[in-house]
């Protein structure tokens, strides 16, 4: 059942997306691969380039002198292809499954398919993979500048502020993935100079035990060779909070990874009270989600709670939990409970937002779709919550990470704009006519209402412009309205991806979604229908499709009052009254049950 109005705990599905899609090595780890006691030096050893000025005008260049009033996303970058200058085995890194040499139906690695219709020749990776018209079908690699360059173009176009480049312990101790995550910081950091962004670090602890090596010790010299070779921090763009450069680590304090709370303080002294100052950093750290309580998925050692409260900003893990809107509303009195102990730590909190998961192209045993993003609904109710809790800083998960349907960059708008014979999310996954690049706009609007630049508003605030290529199946509303203490709506013949409660009346005792009926279920106190008093809902219900001729909606009601329902047909350009329901009867059974036939042809679709 999902409940329209939450008042109970939901059931949290939390899925570690920086867990379930640790960086392929495709590396053994047999005892000849065991490091040196002194990390081998990375390549390149010559600084990040600095951009003289960005190529944008003067106002439109994000300071990079705070985190306040800014939504920052994730940034992977960890996808190559062969001949790209990078050293790595199997040529496609993260493209490809482990054990194939092409780019197949059967061997692609992730969850969506990347728009690349923008590419030049000189960016176009080859695959074996055909569109359905038989053209073919490219990829792209994060070692060309050109394409990273795309990729901070993109964010300044639609206002999106910068990004935390994901570093991972497994890609630190493998030379030749550690020398393409320093190609891509070096065209990360001269994209963000260009284009007027902001960027910074980010520290993953997944895999770094695929070697023994010393925890604390390999951060330690990474983090000095980015300062001291690499010259990150020198970087225009890089990005400041409280007069330090920002670095964050994630992934300390979760059961499943390494690291104890004795190496994290380590980490901590090293980062926040270094001898040398060039060294100190504000400090983000991204947590599970249960890390003012130690429940699971965080460790239950006490003493993580103060390598919680020893952290600058604190970013609970949230991608997995909410699959519908109102999971999303119950996180709200949790983010200010979190925000009230931050507060006591004399932290700073970012919450963390994501559009939706799917981790099946890996798993199979996982289904396709996991957590359906619901044209972006879900997405913006969780933005929304975080900025009217005043949250002042948001963390996006993420800008590419395709590998686990969580990206926001522009993905395949319809399946005609994914390779042939395979099964991949698109924008129409879920019925909706989306283009590439909704997600991108939605990200631009969620930066403007954390600074206060539109209204908050607990609705998207802006229509996906029309996409010719596709057609959306037109949702339906139903404005319900009853004098009986309890009514249900029920619909047969329709399944529905997504249920969205518009408004009820601040009278009704229950609102909701029972999703195995297939009903809503409206309800207030009987002595407030003895009296005549009438309660009312409006759902917004999004159906996978239509039978092809009609569909049942039944009415059952108690034995007082009247129960009226009117249904819209709503597009994104228009919304129209098409039946009236009224019913008043009694069957002497106590159910009252009224059916109605309603043609499927009054929705028909939406362009």
């Amino acid at each position: 059942m999902i409940h329209l109005r939450r008042e109970s705990l939901p059931v949290i599905l939390l899925i570690l997306l920086l867990g379930c899609a640790s960086p392929r090595t495709d590396t053994p780890t047999s005892a000849e691969n065991l490091p040196t006691p002194t990390p081998l030096l990375p390549v390149p050893t010559t600084p990040v380039p600095l951009v003289e000025s960005p190529k944008v005008p003067p106002d439109r260049v994000v300071a990079a002198s705070t985190m306040t009033e800014k939504l920052l996303m994730g940034y992977q970058g960890w996808f190559t292809c062969p001949d790209d200058g990078t050293n790595i085995s199997n040529g496609y890194y993260h493209w490809i499954r482990d054990g194939y040499s092409h780019i197949t139906a059967e061997s692609f690695a992730v969850e969506m398919w990347p728009d690349t219709s923008e590419l030049n020749d000189s960016e176009k990776c080859e695959t074996d993979l055909t569109y359905s018209d038989g053209s073919p079908a490219y990829l792209y690699s994060a070692a060309n500048p050109q394409t990273v360059f795309r990729h901070f173009e993109w964010m300044y176009d639609y206002g999106i502020d910068g990004v935390f480049l994901q570093r991972f312990g497994s890609q630190l101790i493998y030379p030749e993935i550690l020398d393409q995550r320093n190609i891509v910081t070096r065209n990360v950091a001269a994209a963000a100079e260009t284009y007027g962004r902001v960027w910074a670090i980010m520290y993953d602890v997944t895999g770094i035990n695929e070697k023994k090596v010393d925890f604390v010790e390999t951060f330690e010299t990474d983090w000095k060779y980015l300062v001291d070779v690499l010259k990150v921090t020198e970087s225009s763009a890089y990005l400041h909070h409280n007069g330090l450069p920002v670095l964050a680590i994630w992934g300390l304090g979760f059961q499943d990874r390494l690291g104890t709370p004795e190496e994290a303080a380590q980490l901590v002294d090293f980062f926040k009270n270094n001898p040398d100052p060039k060294y100190r950093v504000t400090l983000l750290g991204g947590v599970p989600f249960w890390w003012r309580t130690l429940q699971d998925p965080s460790s239950t050692d006490p003493a993580w709670a103060e390598y919680y409260c020893s952290l600058d900003v604190i970013s609970p893990w949230s991608v997995g939990a909410f699959v519908t809107a109102s999971d999303a509303d119950y996180y709200r009195s949790i983010m200010l409970e979190d925000m009230a102990r931050a507060k006591e730590c004399g932290a700073e909190y970012m919450p963390v937002v994501y559009p939706g998961f799917a981790y099946h192209r890996a798993d199979s045993n996982n289904p396709f779709n996991q957590i359906p993003r619901r044209g972006g609904r879900l997405y913006w109710r969780q933005v929304f919550n975080a900025i009217s809790v005043d949250a002042t800083m948001l963390y996006n998960a993420m800008f590419d990470e395709v590998d686990e349907a969580t990206a926001m960059y522009k993905i395949a708008a319809t399946a005609s704009d994914a390779p042939a014979g395979m099964q991949v999310i698109n924008m129409d996954t879920d019925g909706e006519c989306l283009t590439s690049d909704w997600y991108l706009r939605l990200a631009g609007e969620a930066t403007k209402m954390l600074r206060g630049e539109i209204p908050l508003t607990e609705t998207i605030p802006i229509i996906p412009p029309a996409n010719p290529a596709c057609q959306s199946v037109a949702r339906m509303r139903f404005q319900i309205r009853t004098t009986s203490d309890w009514t249900t709506i029920k619909v047969e013949g329709v399944q529905f991806i997504d249920v969205q409660l518009v408004s009820s009346s601040p009278e009704a005792a229950e609102a909701v979604f029972d999703q195995s009926q297939n009903q809503l279920v409206l309800t207030q106190p009987i002595q407030q229908a003895e009296a005549g008093q009438a309660v009312e809902m409006i759902v917004d219900l999004y159906p996978a499709g239509f039978p092809e001729s009609t569909f049942a909606v039944t009415i059952g009601r108690g034995n007082i009052g009247a129960t009226d329902v009117e249904i819209y047909a709503v597009s994104v350009s228009d919304s129209n009254v098409v039946e009236t329901l009224q019913w008043s009867g009694l069957t002497g059974d106590g159910q009252n049950l009224k059916s109605f036939e309603i043609p499927s042809s009054l929705f028909g679709t939406s362009p």
